[in-house]
Parts: C-alpha cells; structure tokens; sequence
C-alpha cells in the first residue's frame, strides 16, 4: 500500500510527544510500514521540513545529536520517496490548494500531492485533516 506521509506524524516518531490519539496514529502508521510494507511518498520539501525541525529543537537543547542520528538512521531505512513534481506543482496546483482550504503552501503540498495521485494522506494536522476531507482524499487508516 502506497500513502503520502505528512511530516507531523514523522515527528511524532521523533519526539514521541502529543496526545495519546497521536501517539497512537503515529505508531500505527509505523507498523503499517515496518509490518506490511507500506510505501510512503512524501513532497520534495520533506526532508527539508524535518531538518528545519531536528535542527531547532537541537539548538533549543530539546534533541540530542546522538538521537538525531538514531532517528535519521531509521528515515533512512524506511520506504520513502520523494516527488519529483512537487516543484513543478508549487505555483500552479498546489497554491490553488493552499488559498482554496486556507492552508500554508507547504501543507497544501502534501494534498496536492495525494490529490495527484489518488493515496490517502497520512496526517495529524488538524488543518491538513480538515482540508483531506474536504477535498475528498482519503486519511490514511
């Protein structure tokens, strides 16, 4: 099974902070992809987005390096692709997206992308859930 994975839940694996409910949708998105091979597909800005945050909670002494590196090893083992077309969707599709369902364009990159091809979205943003269904792509479960 194919998805496109948000980078809220990617966090949670991280920091393992939020609610129990988030908590609990993170850890089953992870199963999914250690347990039954799910292949997640992600915007080209992913990895730049999960950086930005590793990096900011490093240097506010939130994260150590060593789990970093423990966190990065794991990303790096997964089935996760990045999209070619997500700059190529940026001004077009994807801006679209953003104005239409009041979201930041980096959001509206993870709908235009399952949109495009027709996966369900793995997410805990409460605004990227209320835009998924809107929009009629599925959550994935």
């Amino acid at each position: 099974m194919r998805f496109v994975l948000d980078n809220s839940v990617a966090m949670r694996w991280l920091f393992g902070d939020g609610s129990p409910e988030d908590l609990s949708y993170a850890t089953h998105v992870l199963q999914r992809m250690a347990q039954d091979g799910a292949e997640a597909l992600v915007p080209a800005i992913w990895a730049l987005e999960a950086g930005n945050v590793i990096a900011r909670a490093e240097a506010k002494g939130w994260l150590k390096e060593a789990r970093s590196a423990e966190f990065l090893g794991l990303i790096q083992q997964m089935a996760i692709t990045a999209d070619s077309a997500t700059f190529a969707q940026g001004l077009g599709d994807t801006l679209q997206l953003a104005r239409r369902y009041n979201l930041s364009a980096y959001d509206a990159s993870y709908l235009e992308l399952a949109l495009r091809e027709g996966l369900p979205l793995a997410t805990l943003d409460s605004g990227l859930r209320d835009a998924v269904q809107r929009a009629g792509v599925g959550l994935f479960e």
